[in-house]
């Protein structure tokens, strides 16, 4: 939205410059985009008058003009513009001018003919607005020769472009801004004047009937002049509409579009010699009906678009364009002005359909007021008495079945600064609303508010505070330090670990998979659970779709090798899924629903072996920060390989078992190849989960290293010994990392050799060999007391 610095002036008391304005209202929520000073760019136009016109010798399209611009001698322009005569004067660009879009013209010859610049049109000139332009700017009659045109069109003043948000239809005029300006300044706005004199006793009611036939439509007013006179607006009149880029027309048309730019309410006038039925209809178009617009362009209409018609023929696009039959002629000499609100959606849409979008649409479709329609109809007659240029009727036509009417909300002012984190006084909170006409009374320490119909975004207590908090001042609103934790809700918890584990299984190469929670009895056998298992103990199914789907499952292997299975049948040699799902475990007492556990199913063929199994489930037990995991041998699962398989124990609790599929269980399910699984309980998992994240500083001592070579029986597990090496080493072994198993000839039959590399470390100082010798030793006799080790 372009505002004109001064045209805001008229209405309120501004004490700053444009730039020092701009910058306030955007403190106080009015995005200003840029100052633009209107002119800055175009130099060396001025304005001439033509006296001569002839046709171009070798050009048919082309005329030669000599142009008096008040020098001694005239100068020659070429142009191909047609919509101008000899007398007439008009802005010419002389040779090394500029124009506003940056243009620089030079002299040259135009087939053959010497040109000494250009004519110029609003466009040149950067004043056209949103309409088309159809030919050269043609000035009045009295105008100065050999004047600057900026200085001629008073284009050297400031407008400031605003960035207005969909919530708030009431700043995109400059009656809106002009009371934003006045809160921002702590100054005073006034209204326009709405005063007018009836001076023709004929009653619009008997000329002209309003019928409302959609929803759509929210109010519409009509006001008929009589005795018009078409002519051009009053200089003061034009100026303020070419500074908003609106290009002026005539006298009735201009009101129209100025009071649309002061109060933000589209109005549109007819003449009333084209509403030959005397009859107003507001209804939807016919699907593929034929309609041309005020701009020459004819436009294919569907059912939904809203229209305004002459009982059945259609004169305007509602809330959009006006129609060229019915379009304000210079003989026309009676006027129906139209003021009406419509649906914002259903212009937006239609705007859009038709390709048309416009001044008047871009507000409808932002749900301007309906009250405004009032203000706008009695604005525009007072115009029509101030510029003399017809006779306002008797009577007013307003259909308005739903009137909006104001809002009301109590809010305590010491929530307000709370939510703030000011200590702002209820005074100075009724201060800054009452000068943005919300009405506010102070009970105790309750602000009772009664919020305008032109502030649609005002419905909750937080809208009240953000008012209280932009005139106040942002920037008087003190810097606070937010509490903040990492540490998420606990009801989060759940999803914040579980996408944890969606991210660790992906970027350990895995794809997520999804299976039934209800399966076959059948499945127990193929996955060799035993006759005697409590997971053969099963939530049945009342209404089962049939004996495949009809008990809960208690475990997950068989919904995993169904799909490894499927996979494999289908010659996918090299599968990696993984599945988060539930199992359903009953209770002794039936009437109490089913355990749910939710479960991490892993499931790998092709390309892999148990290591790789074990690698996924330590970066997952990484990933989540638990501490002190343990892996240990599992033989008592059927489903798994007897020599191939592990448990998770995590805080001293089975969490996980995983390793390699027993061939009985694959040959059942159709694989030819070895298949790794895993089931994770997820929900004792998380409960060890620690996501925290702490700093911890370099160490400022070096590391020493001192490997181990240990001769211990065939039975000794890896982890066992790491255990021994931590637990005596205490806080001084920082790593222990295996680098070598052994197993030959100068090794007897029941023993292995490993060999370990295991890193010291004082972090509060430089360890001497005999700190090293020491931790070394004790940790030799631990193994050997322990674990039967001795130093190869």
């Amino acid at each position: 939205m372009k505002i004109p610095y001064n045209w805001l002036k008229d209405y309120a008391e501004i004490n700053v410059d444009a730039y020092e304005l701009a910058d306030k209202l955007t403190l106080s929520g009015s995005q200003a985009e840029e100052v633009i000073m209107q002119g800055d760019t175009i130099k060396n136009v001025v304005t001439g008058k033509i006296t001569k016109i002839e046709k171009h010798p070798d050009a048919d399209r082309l005329n030669v003009c000599q142009v008096n611009i008040g020098a001694e001698e005239e100068i020659q322009i070429v142009t191909a513009a047609t919509n101008m005569k000899e007398q007439d004067i008009v802005p010419v660009a002389l040779h090394k001018s500029i124009l506003a879009d940056g243009t620089e013209i030079k002299k040259g010859k135009m087939r053959g003919v010497v040109s000494n610049g250009m004519f110029c049109s609003e466009e040149e000139l950067g004043i056209a607005g949103d309409k088309p332009v159809h030919g050269l700017m043609i000035l009045p009659e009295d105008a100065p020769l050999g004047m600057d045109i900026k200085e001629y069109l008073k284009l050297n003043k400031a407008i400031i472009d605003f960035e207005i948000t969909s919530n708030r239809p009431d700043c995109l005029s400059i009656v809106g801004m002009a009371r934003e300006a006045a809160a921002t300044l702590g100054t005073s706005y006034k209204m326009p004047s709405f005063k007018y004199e009836v001076k023709n006793s004929d009653n619009i009611n008997d000329e002209l009937k309003v019928e409302v036939r959609d929803e759509l439509c929210n109010r519409y007013m009509s006001r008929g002049v009589k005795n018009v006179k078409i002519a051009p607006s009053p200089s003061w009149m034009q100026e303020r509409l070419l500074e908003a880029g609106v290009k002026p027309i005539n006298n009735m048309v201009d009101i129209t579009n100025f009071v649309m730019l002061e109060l933000g309410q589209p109005m549109h006038a007819f003449d009333a010699r084209e509403i030959e039925s005397g009859k107003i209809v507001v209804e939807r178009a016919k699907g593929g009906e034929k309609f041309t617009t005020l701009d020459e362009v004819e436009r294919t209409l569907d059912s939904e678009c809203l229209c305004i018609k002459d009982k059945d023929k259609t004169i305007a696009l509602a809330g959009i364009m006006g129609g060229l039959n019915s379009e304000i002629k210079e003989d026309t000499t009676e006027v129906y002005f139209e003021s009406a609100n419509f649906d914002g959606t259903n212009i937006r849409v239609n705007s859009k359909k038709v390709g048309l979008r416009t001044e008047s649409s871009s507000r409808f479709e932002k749900d301007i007021d309906p009250n405004l329609a009032k203000l706008a109809i009695d604005r525009a007659c007072s115009l029509v008495c101030e510029l003399g240029c017809g006779e306002v009727m008797e009577g007013t036509i307003d259909v308005y079945n739903n009137v909006k009417e104001e809002g009301h909300l109590t809010v305590d002012t010491n929530w307000i600064n709370a939510f703030l984190g000011t200590d702002i006084s209820k005074e100075e909170m009724k201060k800054s609303l009452d000068s943005l006409d919300i009405k506010t009374e102070i009970n105790g320490d309750m602000l009772e508010i009664t919020t305008p119909t032109f502030r649609i975004d005002l419905t909750i207590r937080e809208d009240i505070a953000e008012e209280v908090a932009r005139i106040y001042g942002y920037d008087k609103i003190p810097t606070t330090v937010f509490s903040v934790s990492t540490e998420r809700e606990p009801k989060y918890k759940k999803n914040i670990l579980e996408d944890k584990v969606i991210e660790i299984m992906i970027g350990n190469g895995l794809n997520q998979s999804i299976s039934y929670s209800f399966v076959s009895p059948k499945v127990f056998d193929k996955v060799n659970i035993p006759a005697d298992s409590q997971l053969r103990n099963v939530v049945k199914i009342k209404n089962p779709l049939g004996e495949d789907f009809s008990v809960m499952r208690t475990t997950t292997i068989p919904s995993m090798m169904e799909c490894l299975s499927r996979n494999y049948s289908r010659n996918n040699d090299y599968v990696r899924l993984f599945e988060i799902g539930k199992v359903y475990i009953p209770n002794e007492d039936e009437n109490q629903v089913p355990t749910e556990k939710n479960i991490l199913t892993i499931g790998i063929y092709g390309d892999c072996d148990y290591l790789d199994m074990k690698g996924i489930i330590e970066n997952l037990v990484d990933g989540l920060g638990v501490e002190k995991a343990k892996y240990v041998r599992e033989s008592e699962n059927a489903s798994y390989h007897p020599g191939k398989t592990a448990a998770l124990l995590v805080r001293n609790k089975k969490t996980a078992v995983f390793g390699e599929v027993h061939p009985d269980v694959t040959e059942n399910y159709g694989i030819d190849i070895d298949c790794y699984i895993a089931e994770i309980d997820l929900d004792q998992l998380f409960e060890a989960a620690k996501m925290t994240k702490s700093y911890k500083a370099l160490p400022k001592f070096p590391a020493v290293t001192r490997d181990i070579a240990l001769l211990v029986d065939d039975s000794v597990l890896v982890a066992d010994i790491e255990e021994a090496i931590r637990k005596a080493g205490g806080n001084l072994v920082e790593k222990v990392q295996l680098f070598d198993i052994y197993k030959g000839e100068q090794i007897p039959a029941d023993k292995k050799s490993i060999a370990y590399a295991i890193a010291y470390r004082d972090e509060n100082k430089t360890l001497n060999e005999k700190d090293i010798t020491k931790v070394h030793d004790k940790i030799l006799k631990a193994l050997e007391h322990k674990l039967g080790a001795v130093l190869r």
